[in-house]
């Protein structure tokens, strides 16, 4: 379990197909720390630490996560947000975020607005019953909150200091963007179909 709040910015170091995708991660971890197998979000996705070295990691992707990512746009160089997972007693500063990614939702728009800088998100149409005004969703791993939904598009604003602290400041229209809805209206969506 995550709480969406970035906690490292990584690059990609190599990524290879091997049957699996392949990849090796630079972090600021203290990688002694992090024992081999670990969970460590990247991008939002939920990914076990196989190998690790001094200010890297490596990662096994399977064709299943890559097909309900973005994770085909990894190459050398990428920028990715980096989250350990929770520990009991940790601040819950985000919300429940499990790693498990739900789609990919596309940037169609960006405006600035003062400081702050507004993206309107188009969802797959299967995922957006589940997004909510002032609800929040996980995108890239980072926890936020939803301004507003019209139909399967939903705004979020981005303050100076999220661009700063995240790979959100990298971002542009057209780009792909991992979306995982909040659990609780899942489950809450889940109960009405029920009834």
């Amino acid at each position: 379990m995550f709480t969406g709040i970035v906690t490292d910015i990584g690059r990609i170091l190599e990524a290879e197909q091997r049957g699996d995708l392949r990849a090796r991660i630079e972090t600021r971890y203290n990688m002694a720390a992090v024992d081999m197998g670990a969970s460590i979000a990247c991008d939002g996705v939920c990914l076990t630490v196989v190998g690790k070295g001094e200010g890297w990691f490596d990662v096994d992707i399977s064709a299943e996560t890559v097909s309900k990512t973005n994770l085909t746009s990894w190459s050398p160089g990428k920028r990715v947000n980096l989250e350990r997972s929770l520990r009991v007693g940790d601040e819950l500063g985000g919300h429940i975020v499990s790693g498990h990614v739900d789609g990919v939702a596309e940037v169609i728009s960006m405006q600035d607005e003062g400081d702050s800088t507004r993206v309107i998100m188009r969802a797959p149409e299967a995922l957006a019953r589940f997004i909510a005004s002032k609800g929040s969703v996980a995108l890239n791993g980072t926890s936020l909150t939803v301004n507003e939904v019209d139909s399967n598009e939903f705004g979020i604003n981005f303050i100076p200091h999220t661009k700063k602290v995240t790979t959100w400041g990298d971002v542009n229209e057209g780009d792909h963007v991992n979306l995982e809805i909040d659990t609780l209206a899942r489950y809450v969506a889940r109960m009405r179909d029920m009834e």
